[in-house]
Parts: structure tokens; C-alpha cells; sequence
């Protein structure tokens, strides 16, 4: 199962446009000064709605103007929007400028639930790059997953597409536990979950990605083999943030 994210780039916009895409929906608007976007809970009175069922959400949680040239984010709501780098834009602090290409914004909800809204600016090429018509073709780098093991990963390495700071997997046996309350008709056992992590490390690192594999990474292994294995997933947007939305089905 695969969502739409603007990880992956967006069709070609006018230059210093913003697309703006929630689980409610997608809106493209070009630059303009003092030109508004609101978000938030309240459907009807905001231009992108998120976290719509979530009372902890404000119902105009925050907007997006464009102000000499640039596009700046706003906390209006009750509760912090995390940024990436885990930096926390409080209510009326000043707003914050958003770069060219791709931000995630994570609005703060009841119960730790963090709502992505997904932010892409435009830039000078309009969204697409530029042409290298001579250059030599390049095999896509997004990675197949079975229905199975992107589960697992999302499970497993969902401190990487939050976007925390020096993210770490979870343990097996949390992830297991996660998913028996995902799935409970299957057996997650903390060995399965690790069965498939080692299928597709063995996978990819056939393929050539490096550090899969302890030879590559030395001792002690730690956590390196399956940090890398998630950062490359991450990396190649085989794995995106609004995969999270997998997660959305877990009680309290």
C-alpha cells in the first residue's frame, strides 16, 4: 500500500508556488504577496484540513502566507507543530520560513498523535529538474516491498519518518507488540518481525546497498544494520511519512 507524498517531488508548478497535501486533501497555490492559507480542524473555514477527527487539533491550527518572496509557517493553535529536527513552533511565536523543496509539518494531537501536513515549495525549475538529455539512464531507486514487510518497517522505523532527531528503530519486541495490536489474528513474535527485516537486508544488499550486512559495518553492530537498512528506505522514499497513516488503526 502506497500513499501519496510529496517526498517523492510533484508535478511541474509555477516557480515559488506551495502544494500543501493532508489525508483531507491536496491544494496547489501560487505565490502572491500576503497571499493566506489556513489549516486546521474546521473544514469548512480552512484551506487544508487536518486532523479533522482530533479535538486536541485547533480548528485553524496554524497558516502558511507568502511574504516577500517567501512562504512562512504560523503556529495559531493550542498545541506545538513539529518541524523537522524535532523543533517545536509554539502558538504566536514569530513564523517560520519555509525552504525551497520538501518540509513535513506535524501538528500535535490528543494521546502523542502527531498529524503530518506535508509541504512542498517550488523552485526556480518549476518542481522538476532540469534536463540532462545526454546523461547515462539511471534505474529507479524506490525498493518493491511486499504488503508485509512495509508494515513492519513503518512499525519498526516510524521515529525516521516523524523526522526525530537521530532516530533509532524500535526493539523487535516492541514492534511486534504493535503489530499483534495491528493484526491480531496473526502470531507476531518478535522472531518474525526480525525474519523479515533480514529478508530484505539480504535483498537489497544483493542489489548493492552497502552496510546491510556486518562485514560492512564492523563491531559492535548495535542497531547499525537495520538503521541503515531503514535510512535507505527512507532516503529512496520506498518508505514516506504518510506511510504512518498504517499506524492510525492502533487503539487509544
Amino acid at each position: 500500500m502506497n500513499h501519496e507524498s510529496l517526498a517523492r517531488g510533484v508535478p511541474r508548478a509555477v516557480p515559488g508556488a506551495v502544494v500543501a497535501l493532508s489525508l483531507s486533501g491536496k491544494l496547489v497555490l501560487g505565490p502572491a504577496e500576503g497571499r493566506t492559507i489556513r489549516f486546521g480542524r474546521n473544514r469548512p473555514a480552512v484551506e487544508v484540513c487536518v486532523g479533522e477527527t482530533d479535538l486536541q487539533v485547533s480548528r485553524t491550527h496554524g497558516t502558511l502566507t507568502h511574504l516577500d518572496g517567501q512562504w512562512w509557517v504560523r503556529n495559531t493553535g493550542r498545541l506545538p507543530i513539529r518541524l523537522p529536527r524535532t523543533r517545536l513552533l509554539f502558538r504566536d511565536e514569530d513564523p517560520v520560513p519555509l525552504q525551497e523543496g520538501y518540509t513535513p509539518l506535524f501538528v500535535r494531537g490528543s494521546r502523542d498523535r502527531e498529524h503530518l501536513l506535508e509541504m512542498y515549495v517550488v523552485g526556480w525549475n518549476g518542481g522538476q529538474p532540469a534536463a540532462q538529455h545526454d546523461a547515462e539512464t539511471q534505474p529507479r531507486k524506490r525498493w518493491h516491498l511486499s504488503p508485509e514487510e512495509q508494515l513492519v518497517l513503518v512499525v519498526l522505523g516510524q521515529r525516521y519518518l516523524l523526522h526525530e532527531s537521530n532516530p533509532q528503530p524500535i526493539s523487535r519486541q516492541h514492534a511486534a507488540e504493535i503489530l499483534a495490536d495491528l493484526q491480531p489474528e496473526v502470531n507476531w513474535r518478535a522472531k518474525r518481525v526480525e525474519h523479515v527485516v533480514a529478508e530484505v537486508r539480504a535483498r537489497l544488499s544483493a542489489r548493492g546497498v552497502h552496510g546491510l550486512v556486518r562485514d560492512e559495518v564492523g563491531e559492535p553492530v548495535g542497531n547499525a544494520l537495520t538503521d541503515n537498512l531503514l535510512r535507505e528506505l527512507v532516503l529512496s522514499t520506498t518508505l514516506v511519512p504518510t506511510d504512518l497513516v498504517m499506524l492510525d488503526t492502533l487503539p487509544g
